[in-house]
């Protein structure tokens, strides 16, 4: 679920690292585990600055002011199965052929597979175990192909088209071609967000700017945008400034992950012409129905509930929203300390634990002797809702009753959110009132998934006829290749080994307990 931006401004002497820096800042939300800015300056030489830590941190003065180029992109990384060190931090580059820059937010179902044809087959060494370069080499060996001293729109089309051919899983990529132009892809069931924006200036000319989110569109000035869709490409040459389309595979369905909506993007963003904060309000509105059937009507549910209180600040506007259709007030009961960043997506659960209590503190004016509605955006290891429900327990609450605007997750997330393994999700193999106990609440509300598709049904765009779901019901829009779910706890396994140096890896950066053969064969459902 990380963030990426891609940037092109008219001007050849302007310095395109300064509102990339503003707009990494808009996506922080999305990755705080690494950050990284490359830049593209005259007779196409590269220039980056990326490491480990918030962009506030890794991007420093000093470090901006040797960003040459009007043109670049960046990236903001989520930790995921495959990153554990700063050698992980993106955009990546390879030199040949042309010198390719790639900002990637997703993961490959068959990654393992392509590690093995890059190494075996095409001869490209593999630097980490990041899906990212493992797709920016897919893709320099497609473009290698053309075998020529300078390449057009058309080569890099085909190249693409090969690369999303080969790639399977979710994807959504911004990158650079020295001295070229910007590109932007998308896989074939857009499960990853990628928007264009451009902006016209005084005279006449536009900037252009891909983004994950279209906060960042919006905040920049850049007003005219359009999602990229499924299996679409564009290429923006710098010698043109004009954005070509093309259809590079065809698209196999428009099923956005449906997980953007309830966690992981801005309250503000608008992704395939959805509303984020809209789908969030009927969320609430549909959770606000399943409670009064849980406690069984209206009245009943008064009499049980005193006060619905969100967990921030995703769940805020559900929770407000669930309140207000029960009838029942609306209190802020937690005080956030907005130093401390997202539990949800730090990476270890020692952290996360740590964290809650450094991140809220209850107020005891709003629990005490009350019985109180907890709303929260989803429960996925049970670390942060237990936090949360002993501390409002501690404020003197007589009765704690807990509310997930998701449905329970069940299953793996294989798309980019390295949620946990399946065993450590807490509602795995558990019924409501077990995950309730626990978690210490009285009782644990769930919204039913058909509810939760219901309130993000409301695209603009006619095309979007699903969403991945998977998380919930185990059925991946794109099928899942034998045995990579094993594949994956052996890479989070072999992460644990590495901090605690006990472990070594294959030459292509596969785990040396991992049998390879295991994950070379196997068909997609």
């Amino acid at each position: 679920m990380c963030g990426i931006l891609g940037l092109l401004l008219a001007g050849p002497n302007e310095m395109a690292s300064a509102e990339l820096l503003e707009g990494v800042h808009y996506l922080q939300h999305r990755g705080q585990d690494a950050a990284g800015i490359v830049t593209c300056g005259p007779r196409g030489r590269l220039y980056q600055c990326k490491g480990n830590g918030m962009a506030r941190d890794v991007f420093t003065q000093s470090r901006m002011a040797g960003l040459v180029g009007n043109m670049g992109v960046a990236h903001l990384r989520y930790p995921t199965a495959g990153s554990a060190s700063n050698s992980e931090a993106q955009p990546f580059y390879v030199n040949s052929p042309y010198g390719l820059v790639l900002s990637h937010n997703g993961n490959l179902v068959n990654a393992h597979t392509l590690r093995e044809y890059l190494d075996q087959v095409v001869h490209r060494h593999l630097n980490t175990d990041s899906d990212s370069e493992t797709l920016l080499n897919v893709f320099a060996s497609e473009l290698q192909k053309s075998d020529k001293s300078r390449i057009n729109d058309e080569d890099l089309f085909t190249a693409l088209a090969g690369t999303c051919n080969q790639c399977r899983g979710a994807y959504a990529c911004t990158g650079m071609v020295a001295g070229y132009g910007l590109i932007g892809f998308r896989d074939a069931y857009g499960i990853r967000p990628l928007v264009l924006g451009s902006r016209t200036r005084e005279d006449g000319q536009k900037d252009y700017m891909l983004s994950s989110e279209s906060i960042a569109l919006e905040a920049m000035g850049f007003r005219e945008w359009r999602d990229i869709k499924p299996g679409e490409a564009v290429i923006i040459p710098k010698a043109t400034m004009t954005p070509v389309f093309r259809q590079i595979v065809p698209a196999k369905a428009y099923a956005p992950d449906i997980f953007e909506y309830v966690y992981f993007a801005r309250p503000d963003s608008v992704i395939d012409g959805i509303s984020v904060y809209r789908s969030r309000l009927a969320m609430g509105d549909m959770l606000a129905k399943k409670i009064e059937h849980v406690f069984g009507g209206p009245e009943k549910t008064k009499q049980e509930i005193d006060v619905v209180i969100p967990v921030p600040d995703t769940a805020r506007a559900a929770a407000l929203q669930t309140a207000n259709s029960l009838g029942i007030p609306y209190r802020e009961g937690f005080v956030k300390n907005r130093y401390v960043g997202r539990t949800f997506i730090m990476p270890n659960q020692t952290e996360r634990r740590s964290s809650v209590r450094r991140k809220l503190n209850a107020m005891g004016l709003e629990f005490e002797g009350r019985n109180v509605l907890l709303v929260d955006d989803s429960i996925v290891r049970g670390t942060t809702s237990r936090e949360i429900v002993q501390m409002a327990r501690e404020a003197g609450a007589k009765n704690v009753y807990f509310a997930s605007c998701a449905p329970a997750i069940r299953f793996n997330h294989i798309y980019g959110i390295d949620l946990a393994d399946t065993k450590a999700l807490v509602a795995y193999n558990r019924d409501d009132e077990s995950i309730a106990e626990d978690i210490g609440a009285t009782k644990v509300i769930y919204q039913d998934l058909e509810d939760l598709i219901k309130a993000c049904s409301m695209s603009t765009i006619p095309e979007v006829n699903e969403f991945e779901i998977g998380v919930f019901n185990g059925q991946y829009v794109t099928g899942v290749e034998n045995s990579y779910l094993d594949y994956l706890e052996a890479i989070r396994a072999h992460h644990q080994r590495i901090k605690e140096g006990q472990t070594s890896t294959h030459g292509n950066g596969v785990p040396a307990e991992v049998d390879i053969g295991l994950f070379n064969s196997g068909d997609y459902a």
